[in-house]
């Protein structure tokens, strides 16, 4: 009776495992979810157990620990493969017409696609800045956590079936020319032109663990941080303004913000409604 007290009146057992389980993959693998939001994690987990076939947290933690093929598909799970080209279309524009009188000042740029995912981003801004006449001055350095979405990005091949979106946001996000231009079809399948990739580095990178690497002019990084709890949010924001030159730009997701950011004073709005910003020159 007095066991079964304790452990009502304790920590849910489901908690306990989450907290050992993001432990064990840290610990083991050097995957760092231990600060991503908790609910989003919670439900993640749940997905993942019943998908792939545990009857529990511990167990699924037991066979990661064993077996680093479950780390990859569990990766899979915590990691947010959800995007489209050109998504949101007027944050794509505002850096056509915004953005890029300002990118043009430089001899070359360094452009840095955080959390790139599947690569759906990163083909937006090269198709961008190839319609802008800047793709051959420009390397672009597009990082994940998840090797599986960064072979996705480096292979270029989306189903055929999500084109017609992909297309349409192109336009409403001021494409001058088709995006036809850019990719061969085959088998269901959308090729995407290898020169787009000529200019990329394509690199494993954690928000969480690892540390600055290039100096950019402008950094993405949208829809990755609402995932995060409030200190990691800094670590990363932290992480963007050690990166950006001198007023460079920021780009973050629409349900993003650096308002309550310790590092809020570091950046300008540069396009509010787009959540773009650009780094104070001091």
């Amino acid at each position: 009776m007095d066991a079964a007290l304790n452990l009502a009146a304790g920590e849910p057992v489901e908690d306990i495992e989450i907290h050992l389980l993001l432990e064990a993959l840290y610990r083991r693998y050097h995957y760092d979810f231990r600060h991503y939001a908790r609910a989003s994690i919670k439900r993640r987990l749940r997905q993942a157990r019943t998908q792939l076939g545990f009857v529990s947290l511990s167990a699924l933690q037991d066979a990661l620990l064993r077996d680093e093929a479950v780390v990859t598909r569990l990766l899979d799970y915590l990691t947010v493969q959800v995007s489209e080209m050109f998504r949101d279309p007027g944050y794509f524009r505002a850096i056509r017409e915004k953005v890029v009188p300002h990118l043009r000042t430089y001899p070359s740029l360094k452009i840095w696609i955080a959390g790139c995912s599947g690569g759906e981003e990163l083909y937006s801004f090269a198709i961008l800045l190839h319609e802008e006449g800047l793709l051959d001055r420009t390397l672009l350095y597009a990082t994940d956590i998840n090797p599986a979405a960064l072979e996705i990005a480096q292979s270029g091949v989306y189903a055929l079936d999500r084109i017609a979106a992909f297309t349409q946001n192109h336009q409403r996000s001021g494409g001058k020319s088709s995006l036809s231009d850019y990719y061969a079809t085959a088998y269901g399948r959308a090729v995407f032109d290898k020169r787009l990739r000529d200019k990329v580095v394509f690199s494993d990178h954690s928000l969480v663990t690892d540390a600055v690497f290039a100096e950019c002019q402008f950094v993405s990084c949208r829809n990755v941080m609402i995932y995060f709890d409030r200190p990691l949010q800094d670590r990363a924001i932290g992480l963007f303004r050690d990166s950006l030159s001198r007023r460079g730009f920021l780009g973050l997701g629409s349900k993003e913000t650096l308002r309550f950011s310790e590092h809020a004073n570091a950046f300008t709005e540069f396009v509010r409604e787009e959540k773009i910003y650009q780094r104070r020159e001091a």
